[in-house]
């Protein structure tokens, strides 16, 4: 029988492996998370969090992780409709009264997603980046309950400086933030998604423990990075066209505090400034950082904006459809007094750390 409430499909899971396991808390901005695990992959999740742990509290959600387990029968999956420029199937959803289940087509792992419980199941151990989103996306999902508004973006900071950078995937966004990196005095503040408000102040911004997973073009032209890569792999990718380096699919986790040093992430910071990646990869002309107006460029504004997706149900325990459009006035109130630029031209990434530098360098 197909569950239709949260109860009925806790009722078909074992929840016994965790009832003695040490649980981790993470904490992000005024959210505390509990997270429940067995011992391989908490130790696993226990050195990706490192930096956002912290101790016993009061807790925002409580996320269950149960290694191996299914719903059989399964529950007649709708997929769920993928950015534009997407290809092939990812998300299936299964909606309950008080929830929802999300399928991961790819991996076969699921997730329950309900004000009542939180729960990851399937092959958990063999997919823990999906745990880790799971995890971020409690964060997302309580910031924009709480008025923020999510942007596909990058982030670092220098304090009193703070620079978001987005752009379409691939257009270089990791790769720009983590050369920001090596300017001293910055840290990472969010690698692909960032929560922003209008503030007494300006507008802060609020990233999420994601570290970078970077293409090898990424790894290749930052040598602070080549040790994630053998010498005869950077051989391969270095002979190969540009155009190609470029395209090549190809993830590899970066994890800031092994390569950057401890101390160097910090998820909330004022936000000053928004670049957006409008360069080309084939272009002759010269990289130039222009100011904008983004009330009058709407289409920098839709690389900016990024819909919640299927996890995210509202304070009134709504679940968003996937053809819900989004609010582009109030993007446009959370980001008034930011200073945004225009990337175009040729994709020059010691053009944009020369600019950075300018900006986030102390004076």
């Amino acid at each position: 029988m197909t569950p239709s409430t949260t109860a009925e499909v806790l009722a078909r899971l074992d929840r016994t492996p965790l009832d003695d396991v040490p649980p981790l808390w993470i904490t992000v901005g005024p959210w505390r998370l509990r997270l429940l695990c067995q011992p391989a992959l908490r130790a696993e999740l226990a050195e990706y969090f490192t930096e956002t742990l912290t101790g016993d509290g009061p807790v925002a959600a409580t996320i269950e992780v149960l290694e191996g387990q299914t719903l059989d029968p399964a529950p007649t999956w709708r997929d769920w409709r993928r950015d534009a420029g997407k290809i092939g199937r990812k998300d299936a959803t299964w909606d309950l009264s008080d929830g929802r289940l999300i399928h991961k087509r790819r991996t076969g792992m699921t997730f329950l997603q309900s004000p009542k419980a939180l729960v990851a199941f399937g092959p958990c151990r063999a997919n823990p980046q999906q745990i880790i989103n799971f995890v971020n996306t409690q964060i997302l999902n309580h910031g924009q309950r709480a008025g923020w508004q999510m942007c596909h973006a990058a982030a670092v900071t220098n304090g009193p400086c703070g620079l978001a950078i987005a752009g379409l995937s691939g257009g270089g966004k990791s790769t720009s933030i983590l050369r920001m990196l090596d300017i001293p005095g910055t840290a990472f503040v969010t690698n692909d998604r960032l929560l922003v408000r209008a503030a007494d102040r300006g507008t802060s911004a609020l990233g999420i423990p994601k570290q970078p997973r970077i293409n090898p073009g990424t790894i290749l032209h930052n040598p602070r990075l080549h040790p994630l890569l053998s010498t005869a792999r950077r051989a391969e990718l270095a002979a190969l066209p540009p155009a190609d380096l470029w395209t090549l699919e190809e993830k590899h986790d970066l994890i800031v505090p092994r390569i950057y040093g401890p101390g160097r992430e910090r998820h909330d910071c004022a936000l000053t400034d928004f670049w957006v990646l409008n360069w080309q990869h084939d272009s002759s002309a010269p990289t130039t950082v222009r100011d904008v107006s983004l009330p009058d460029r709407p289409d920098l504004l839709a690389a900016i904006m990024k819909a919640p997706g299927p996890f995210y149900q509202d304070a009134q325990g709504r679940f968003r459809a996937d053809s819900d459009p989004l609010d582009p006035a109030a993007y446009l109130a959370a980001l008034d007094g930011v200073r945004v630029c225009e990337i175009a031209g040729r994709v020059d990434f010691d053009r944009l750390f020369r600019a950075g530098a300018d900006l986030l360098t102390p004076v």
